[in-house]
């Protein structure tokens, strides 16, 4: 599949498959009885996982029966079939189980297509939220809130530096204020602590899921390291987005961008993810 074919309408196609896998993940959300099992990797998985992944591997397939897909909740094709895949969709049907589970809505569904190694498009939908973040590779990056018209994130994190519901204090806006830094909320890391110790002046934003992402390309947030295991679906989808607005996530120890499908192994190194803002105004000093 060639990226020139990729446009926002296809994009837009990529959103409605998130929301609907979101609503069925809101009807088991709304339950009394969340019914919980533990993965081999001791994760958590719900009914819900399944709902949504069940749902995005049919209209994926219809969307485009040539691409493989790639879904947490699926086996993993072997290195050798994988390495001569061209492009492929890579799903996380529901990200931020443990967020589902205590019902705080920070759990997302995250849809991403990679070519050539790298995340090309990718949706990022908090069904609880009502936010829906897409963006692709030459097209640029939205957001819309429920029904509301998308917004530019690129518009959106220029007019409003400190935009979003957990930027608690417009003054940090002005240029040249410390570095708002997010971290997960149910991952903690020693490591995390160490990096954030270069800043002598900082603000931390412990969030949920793939969100950490957005927040970076809405301009809610600065730097995301994340130095703790992640694997590829966890991360895809929002990286596109993120880069779509002007962000990058690059690779702690090589400093090139976080790609795809280079490896038998599905785990990520770790990696550092900037917003735009803070690119923009860095790269000027």
């Amino acid at each position: 599949m060639a990226s020139d074919m990729i446009d926002k309408a296809f994009l837009l196609q990529l959103v409605d498959l998130a929301k609907s896998a979101g609503e069925r993940i809101m009807a088991h959300y709304h339950s009394h009885d969340v019914q919980l099992v533990s993965k081999a990797d001791n994760s958590p998985l719900t009914a819900a996982d399944l709902a949504s992944h069940e749902y995005l591997m049919t209209g994926l397939n219809d969307l485009l029966p040539q691409l493989p897909i790639i879904s947490e909740e699926s086996s993993l094709s072997n290195w050798k079939e994988r390495q001569s895949w061209p492009a492929y969709f890579l799903i996380d049907p529901l990200d931020g189980t443990k967020e589902f589970i205590k019902k705080n809505g920070e759990f997302t569904v995250n849809i991403a297509l990679i070519i050539a190694g790298y995340a090309h498009a990718g949706v990022v939908y908090a069904p609880a939220l009502g936010q829906c973040y897409f963006g692709a590779k030459g097209l640029g990056a939205w957001k819309q809130t429920g029904e509301d018209p998308a917004l530019s994130l690129l518009a959106l994190a220029s007019d409003n530096p400190a935009h979003g519901q957990y930027a608690s204090d417009q003054a940090l806006a002005i240029a040249g204020r410390p570095p708002i830094i997010v971290g997960s909320r149910s991952h903690p890391s020693p490591d995390f602590e160490t990096f954030i110790a270069q800043y002598s002046e900082h603000q931390i934003l412990a969030v949920g899921s793939s969100l950490k992402f957005c927040l970076l390309a809405e301009g809610s947030a600065d730097i995301y390291p994340r130095l703790g295991p992640t694997s590829e679906w966890d991360t895809a989808a929002a990286q596109a987005v993120l880069e779509a607005a002007g962000g990058q996530v690059l690779v702690k120890d090589t400093l090139q961008s976080l790609r795809y499908n280079q490896k038998e192994s599905i785990r990520n190194p770790e990696f550092i993810a900037f917003g735009p803002q803070w690119l923009a105004r860095h790269s000027a000093k």
